[in-house]
């Protein structure tokens, strides 16, 4: 019974500190609005933190046995897919461009 509060109180304290990751990124994210320049680095550094997280400690603690690897396979499901951040293409990038704001210049 003991392991199971301290497993709730730790998934409390996850959720809880994502939610302070998330609030401190939109903020950031807020202050940035407009700055293309500070919105890039935010995502370059969004972008490292997450391959930091997947190639290094994520990494370590992938399943050793069926039923672990049953068990995250089921929460891949359940809970939307696995994180990917994608990164935009050039040539999305000129789509995004409106011709006539460089024809002006």
């Amino acid at each position: 019974m003991n392991g199971n509060r301290n497993k709730l109180a730790d998934e409390k304290a996850l959720r809880c500190c994502l939610q302070e990751i998330t609030a401190t990124v939109q903020s950031a994210t807020q202050n940035c609005q407009g700055d293309t320049l500070a919105l890039l680095s935010l995502l370059r550094v969004l972008e490292e933190l997450h391959q930091v997280i997947r190639e290094g400690l994520f990494q370590d603690t992938l399943p050793t046995n069926r039923q672990e690897l049953y068990s995250l396979l089921k929460d891949i499901e359940a809970e939307g897919g696995w994180p990917y951040i994608p990164r935009m293409k050039i040539g999305a990038l000129l789509a995004a461009l409106q011709p006539g704001d460089f024809l002006s210049h």
